[in-house]
């Protein structure tokens, strides 16, 4: 690639790398649609299934345990059938789910579409940002890699606008709409327009040259790198990646343990702390449930659905900050203070909800903590969406050598939505046990650990081309 000042050819691959990333990024649209969806049904699925605050907490997690399997299977299947392909399933899945959350009359039947939905979500989580790192010039890929998290955030803010408004419309989630079904269930039926646009899209899209090389295809990928970086850079790529490819075996789980020493390689390790930090800090508490901890302290549903939209919109302009940082100030200075921003707001909101009191069971707090709570939340929010939100996808789709990048991203994968569960699944127990003060004090002390992790383990990536990385 060339300067913006390039030839036409290197203008024409620009616009032909970024057209392949919006298409890739729709994977990250739905990602965020199909987790925010949720936000908005909650009080629907207690009243449709008449569940418990231990059902209710498990009609909302059940997706991410599709996502942990989602994530592995899909980190290992992209590297047998390709990116391409494997993404192009996870649409499918898309609209499976979409429309079967929507029509389910009873608890298992929605936890059923809601695991499939959520291996879509897995398997687009990790391998979207995968794909975009393959296909993009060094000194660009953090930015055009952060673009997933920018789309995760569009995805979650039009899932609470949409649910905002058709809970406005018809009165309540709960009051019927359109057809005489509730509004809760069109919720989930209106991402069926994106994930039908983007299986359509990934048509027309190549297959990742990393995977092409690495299954002996290498005349594909000098077509597809020719593409994108004129026929002299491909010819160079394609045996830069030969090298970083091992000729005895294709990619393979077992490569992820280091052959000398026996040991689970560090980089893995690594890949799994990043993934499993991302979760305890709490954010999904906010994406999820949302609705639900502002209604417990006082809002009314509509002014709940309001604040969820005024974060959706909070995280879309942090998220391109942290775009226009990630290529001059690298990964981990964006991390490092991503964390400490979370621990002191996290703190903060836990200081807040300690001065509460509780009326009729209600945590009621005065004025001015209530605005605490508020700007704290906000804040904490825009801390995330500037650091862990985009770097932490950024770096598991780069920091891994070819050979283990497919098996990495599924551990990884897997790790992350697996804390992803454990702490969806427990928030409504922690809000009935020790309250919403022990539970962000919890995840602002995951916050402050976060900075030691972070400032021992992580080492940066910004410029590096994917052939270089150590594993």
């Amino acid at each position: 690639m060339g300067s913006a000042g390039g030839s036409t050819q290197e203008r024409t691959n620009l616009v032909l790398i970024i057209a392949i990333v919006a298409v890739a990024s729709i994977g990250g649209f739905l990602f965020g649609f199909d987790s925010g969806v949720i936000n908005g049904t909650v009080d629907g699925l207690r009243i449709a299934f008449n569940s418990d605050s231990v059902g209710t907490g498990f009609n909302v997690a059940s997706m991410l345990l599709g996502c942990a399997i989602g994530a592995f299977v899909a980190g290992r299947l992209s590297d047998i059938i390709g990116r391409k392909k494997t993404l192009m399933l996870a649409a499918v899945f898309f609209i499976i789910s979409a429309y079967g959350s929507g029509i389910a009359t009873s608890s298992i039947e929605f936890v059923i579409y809601r695991m499939i939905g959520g291996f879509a979500v897995g398997a687009a989580s990790v391998l979207a940002p995968a794909y975009i790192s393959e296909v993009t010039p060094a000194h660009l890929r953090g930015r055009l890699s952060s673009v997933q998290q920018v789309m995760i955030i569009v995805g979650l803010t039009a899932a609470f606008l949409s649910n905002y408004l058709l809970a406005e419309y018809a009165g309540s989630s709960t009051k019927p709409f359109w057809l005489g079904f509730e509004a809760w269930r069109w919720m989930f039926w209106i991402e069926l327009v994106p994930a039908a646009i983007f299986l359509v899209a990934l048509l027309f899209i190549p297959e990742s040259p990393r995977f092409l090389v690495s299954k002996g295809r290498s005349k594909e990928a000098l077509a597809v790198l020719g593409r994108l970086f004129g026929s002299e850079a491909a010819a160079r790529k394609v045996g830069e990646i030969e090298a970083t490819i091992s000729e005895d075996h294709a990619p393979r789980l077992a490569d992820l343990i280091d052959r000398n020493s026996g040991k689970i390689r560090t980089i893995v390790w690594i890949g799994i702390g990043l993934a499993t930090f991302q979760q305890l800090v709490g954010i999904n508490v906010v994406f999820y449930y949302g609705a639900v901890l502002w209604q417990a302290v006082g809002f009314s549903e509509s002014d709940a659905l309001k604040i969820n939209v005024l974060s959706g919109t909070i995280s879309i302009a942090t998220c391109l900050a942290a775009i226009a940082l990630i290529d001059r100030i690298g990964r981990k200075p964006l991390l490092l203070i991503g964390s400490v921003g979370m621990a002191v707001t996290l703190g903060a909101m836990a200081l807040a909800f300690m001065s509460g009191a509780l009326v009729d069971g209600q945590l009621v707090l005065s004025d001015g903590a209530g605005l605490t709570a508020l700007v704290a939340a906000n804040a904490y929010v825009a801390f995330f969406n500037f650091s862990w939100g985009p770097v932490m996808w950024v770096m598991l789709g780069e920091m891994f050598p070819n050979q283990i990048r497919g098996s990495g991203l599924a551990v990884s994968g897997f790790a992350q939505w697996m804390a992803n569960f454990g702490i969806t699944m427990t928030f409504p127990i922690m809000l009935a046990t020790i309250g919403l003060t022990g539970a962000y004090g919890f995840y602002a002390l995951s916050a402050a650990i976060s900075v030691v992790f972070v400032w021992i383990m992580v080492k940066e990536t910004k410029g590096m081309e994917l052939e270089d990385m150590q594993g």
